[in-house]
């Protein structure tokens, strides 16, 4: 194992030091690689002259002009690179792109350099890593050989969690970029669906499949998926997204969230695993977390369609030619598992749609009531003996909190959170709607600092994490003062909008409040006066981002919406009144001796 420090934030910080260039940090992976010897976590690594390219390409551009320079990744061989076969774990079906699918594409413009091919469970159908043919072995766990990799993004886990790689791209349909990443001590991000394009990715469940990623950090995961999602416009399954037109950033977690949690009866985890999801919860209720016991029914009533319903169908149809003409070409648990597609009738599908579509109601009913949930990641960690006795069994227990995912669009975080009492890595899921992407990679930051673990299984200390702006998760909060407050004429204009109310608080001492004339309704005017200004009540309303536009629109002159001091010292956007408006319809009346705008309305009644 590699005992560099290999994350990006450490790497790129030498490179811009002068202390280390890629191909130096080449020379020394290349030269493990050799001592190590025949590795069954790659299928294709690539030669020093494979590699040249790309090295000779970075020594003509400064560190500091691309966000991954020099940065080394390993490509899940089902995801296409430029001139090497990929596989898909199946020599029958191998064929040589002549180009990288889109996301590799935009890593390598952005300075990583690609080091080879990952081994995984055939065809991606699996979570155990086991279903791969003898001709690429099988890796072993990189804490423990006797236990089971975690797939079917296999060699991509476990290439990162020894150090062998920075980052490494998986996919993830059913849960194959975050089981590995559970059983490895690894970051994984499960994007939002279409996030990342699929082009030039071996389709699985083409409407459910995502590119992944792998990292050894927080910041890592984060900065590999600023340049890998971006919009492809050649792909049918890209969505176009941009976190910070959405009001979306990473950074700093919020000192209070709300989040949901499963009652233990449904976690389905053995003793180890519910030891780990009792500490996780300890844990971010010590981040400021409230907890919410939420029943998950409908999300694990969806997650037995994916194997039990219609979906794959799915997988029989992306394999059908050669699951046809040779059977025998394909792993026997994998012939097992998706020769059974052939045969569901349209109806089937339609019946099941119409079943998810239920599921998802009532699921993102519960999600609406937090800011993010928390489940297990998977519910054990099995040895290799224990899937060759059920390795259809053991595959369907461990896709318990992962199978529902996709099918309900959600975003998701495979976070490492500790070991259980045999050594072994142990983490839990943070997930939330669609594109709530940002949100998870700040709770996740905030739990890597609280937690402090290793690196991978390279036992390399993490470093020191540095402060980062506060993080944005698409919603603005709004200081109100006057009639917008809760249960007050014009509150409406908030909660038809899907606002939530976050506070109950105060201005700082430094406002004048007046009720302007007209009306009805009566309208507040809140002044800054840092000579004869008073304590204000206020609340504080969380407002989705795209809702501010037309709730702007209908703020009558003299108000509008600038910058409010609250008596915690921090300045949020509130109302405010125009210059000179005091007197504009008629002389305002301060009212500020009220404390407030329902003291004011309590006097007139």
């Amino acid at each position: 194992m590699n005992a560099i420090d290999m994350t990006i934030t450490s790497l790129l910080a030498r490179y811009r030091a002068g202390e280390l260039t890629p191909r130096g940090l080449i020379d020394t992976l290349l030269a493990d690689a050799e001592a190590r010897g025949f590795d069954p976590a790659w299928i294709t690594q690539l030669t020093r002259e494979q590699l040249e390219p790309y090295l000779a390409r970075l020594e003509t551009i400064a560190p500091q002009a691309l966000p991954l320079y020099g940065i080394p990744f390993a490509i899940k061989d089902n995801i296409d690179l430029a001139n090497v076969p990929t596989t898909a774990g199946c020599p029958a079906y191998a064929y040589t792109p002549d180009e990288s699918a889109f996301v590799v594409r935009r890593l390598i413009e952005a300075g990583a350099i690609p080091l080879g091919k990952t081994n995984l469970d055939q065809f991606a159908t699996g979570l155990v890593g086991e279903r791969a043919p003898d001709v690429y072995g099988v890796p072993g766990n990189a804490f423990d050989g006797e236990r089971i990799p975690g797939g079917s993004s296999s060699g991509s886990a476990v290439t990162t969690a020894q150090g062998q790689v920075s980052f490494a791209l998986g996919t993830d349909t059913a849960g194959s970029g975050r089981v590995p990443a559970c059983f490895n001590n690894l970051f994984g991000v499960k994007p939002t669906l279409g996030l990342l394009s699929t082009a030039g990715v071996v389709p699985a469940c083409a409407t459910l499949d995502t590119i992944s990623i792998f990292a050894l950090s927080a910041d890592d995961a984060a900065a590999v998926l600023d340049v890998a999602g971006q919009h492809d416009p050649e792909c049918a399954w890209s969505r176009r997204h941009d976190f910070a037109v959405a009001g979306q950033a990473y950074g700093e977690a919020p000192k209070r969230f709300r989040f949901g949690v499963p009652p233990e009866s449904q976690w389905h985890t053995d003793e180890s695993y519910s030891a780990g999801m009792r500490q996780a919860i300890a844990e971010l209720e010590a981040l400021g977390g409230i907890r919410f016991e939420l029943d998950c029914t409908p999300l694990l009533a969806a997650a037995r369609l994916l194997y039990e319903g219609p979906w794959v169908a799915e997988r029989y149809h992306a394999v059908r030619d050669l699951l046809e003409s040779q059977p025998e070409a394909l792993h026997p648990v994998t012939l097992k598992v998706i020769e059974g597609g052939g045969t569901p009738k349209a109806v089937d599908a339609f019946d099941a749609r119409y079943k998810l579509a239920e599921y998802k109601r009532q699921a993102d009913a519960l999600l609406a009531q937090v800011d993010v949930m928390l489940s297990p990641t998977t519910v054990e960690h099995p040895t290799k003996a224990e899937v060759v006795a059920e390795p259809i069994a053991v595959n369907s227990r461990l896709g318990t909190w992962t199978n529902f995912m996709n099918l309900l669009d959600y975003s998701a975080l495979a976070v490492p959170t500790g070991f259980t009492d045999t050594g072994l890595p142990f983490g839990v899921t943070l997930f939330g709607p669609v594109f709530a992407d940002l949100t998870l990679l700040s709770l996740g930051r905030a739990l890597e600092r609280r937690l402090d673990l290793p690196l991978g299984a390279t036992g390399v200390a993490r470093p020191q994490l540095s402060a980062l702006p506060p993080a944005k998760d698409g919603t603005l909060e709004l200081v109100v003062c006057g009639a917008h407050l809760d249960g007050l004429p014009l509150n409406h204009q908030l909660t038809r909008r899907g606002a939530t109310k976050v506070a109950s608080t105060h201005s700082s001492p430094n406002y004048r409040l007046y009720a302007l004339a007209g009306g009805p309704p009566a309208r507040p005017a809140m002044v800054r006066d840092d000579k004869d200004g008073a304590v204000i009540e206020v609340e504080v309303w969380r407002l989705p981002i795209d809702s501010v536009g037309s709730f702007l629109a209908g703020i009558p002159a003299p108000l509008g919406l600038g910058q409010v001091e609250l008596e915690d010292g921090s300045w949020r956007t509130g109302f405010i009144c125009a210059a000179g408006a005091l007197e504009a319809d008629g002389p305002a009346e301060d009212v500020t001796h009220f404390g407030g705008w329902r003291g004011w309305i309590a006097s007139q009644q």
